[in-house]
Parts: structure tokens; C-alpha cells; sequence
């Protein structure tokens, strides 16, 4: 399969090495030098990139009728005219906040248990994220999407970097070091407390994720997510 690397920063070297690995070809490697020669023969793109150049990049892939899969975060604003785009252009799209097959997991568990804590309201839900001092973005994408699993399954309404109101999630956001990413759901009560968390060890779980996705989504077409690739429907 030929795949079209859409930024090519740490992620991008990450996602380039293990696409190698698993026998693909690449033929574009796409960062804010070079132009997008080489996209149209590309079987799928793979946007990891910053929020100031998805929107392009995506819309440039649709475009060539080469299907995307997107794991930069930022830019949700645009969603929805990409996702116009996509079904103008009959191409296929998947986009996440997060690639990892762990946290794709741990959202799942997230929704369960949101649905169970839904009857108890002395619990109180709060979220914390972890992630190194180059992410441009907060809360992560990550975390937007562990807030919404929370709100759809539950009588929460809205999330918040600031103090929460009764019906919202207070998140904090933290930037320390390198830390590739840690997300923990917190349940408090004056009794107890209950906790959920992921820590990823290193990229390379986004990284994996994220081609799998491309090997499943190349030749189709529509809006999916990783609950398709990974069949958690």
C-alpha cells in the first residue's frame, strides 16, 4: 500500500517506520518545506500534523481522491465542511483524537462506566491530562473525547478548563516534560473514589493505530471511526 505521510515531525517519523515495517510504501513525506507532489498516487494520506495545516491537508487528499485518516487534533472547528467535503468528493475519512488500540479500548470503558455512575449522584466526574510541553493544544483531543463519552451516557452537559458548574466536567490540562500522554477519569464522593487512567509509554501505540486505520480504510468510502476499524461497535 502506498501511504502519504501529512506531517512529518516525531509522529510522522514513528508512523513512517512502522508503515515500513509492515511492508508499505511511502510516498510523500509532507511538512511545511515541501509542496503535496506525490499525493495522488497515494492509496491513503495519514494527517498527523498541527492544527494550522489539517484543514488543508485533508482537504488537499479529498481532493486527489486519496481517503485520510487524521489523528491531529485542533482544528475541530472545520469538521464539519470536511466532512462536506468527503461525501462531495465520495472519499472515505476517519478521524481521532487518539490511534492508540489502548485508549480506543479505555474510551469504551469510559461510556460502561459512565452509564453506571449515571443512578449515583453523590459522584462527582473530573479528568486529568497529561502531555508533553510541545502539544499546542487543551485539553487534549483526547480528552474532549473521554468528556463527550462521559456526557452522552450521563446528565452531565458541557465540560470546562475552569470551575465546574454542577453539570460539568472540570478537566485539567498539564504540560510536563515529554509525557506522551496519561488520562485519568476520576468518580469522587466524600466517602470514596473511583479511577480509570491510561499512560502511554511512548508513540509508538499511536503510531500503530493510526496505520492499521489506513490499511482498513484504503479503497472505502464513507465517515467511520475507530470503532469500525476495530470492531467495539
Amino acid at each position: 500500500m502506498k501511504i502519504a505521510l501529512l506531517g512529518y515531525g516525531k509522529m510522522g517519523k514513528v508512523i513512517e517506520r512502522i508503515a515500513l515495517e509492515r511492508g508499505h510504501e511511502i510516498v510523500l513525506r509532507k511538512d511545511e518545506f515541501n509542496t503535496y507532489d506525490g499525493l495522488s498516487t497515494a492509496d491513503v494520506a495519514i494527517d498527523f500534523s498541527v492544527p494550522s495545516a489539517a484543514v488543508s491537508n485533508i482537504s488537499a487528499s479529498f481532493n486527489a481522491n486519496v481517503p485520510v485518516v487524521s489523528g491531529t487534533t485542533g482544528w475541530l472547528e472545520h469538521y464539519d465542511e470536511m466532512i462536506a467535503l468527503c461525501n462531495e468528493k465520495k472519499g472515505g475519512f476517519i478521524s481521532s483524537s487518539n490511534f492508540s488500540l489502548g485508549v480506543n479500548i479505555f474510551f469504551g470503558l469510559n461510556e460502561y462506566l459512565a452509564k453506571i455512575m449515571k443512578q449515583f449522584d453523590s459522584y462527582k466526574v473530573s479528568m486529568e491530562e497529561i502531555h508533553h510541553i510541545h502539544k499546542l493544544d487543551a485539553p487534549s483531543g483526547t480528552a474532549i473525547s473521554l468528556a463527550q463519552g462521559v456526557i452522552q451516557n450521563s446528565n452531565y452537559a458541557n465540560w470546562t478548563l475552569d470551575e465546574a458548574k454542577a453539570n460539568e466536567i472540570h478537566i485539567e490540562a498539564k504540560r510536563i516534560g515529554e509525557v506522551p500522554g496519561t488520562h485519568t477519569v476520576n468518580y469522587d464522593s466524600a466517602i470514596d473514589s473511583i479511577e480509570i487512567k491510561h499512560t502511554a509509554h511512548n508513540r509508538e501505540g499511536f503510531a500503530l493505530g493510526a496505520v492499521i486505520a489506513a490499511e482498513w480504510l484504503a479503497g472505502k468510502q464513507g465517515i467511520f471511526s475507530m470503532k469500525d476499524v476495530l470492531n467495539l461497535q
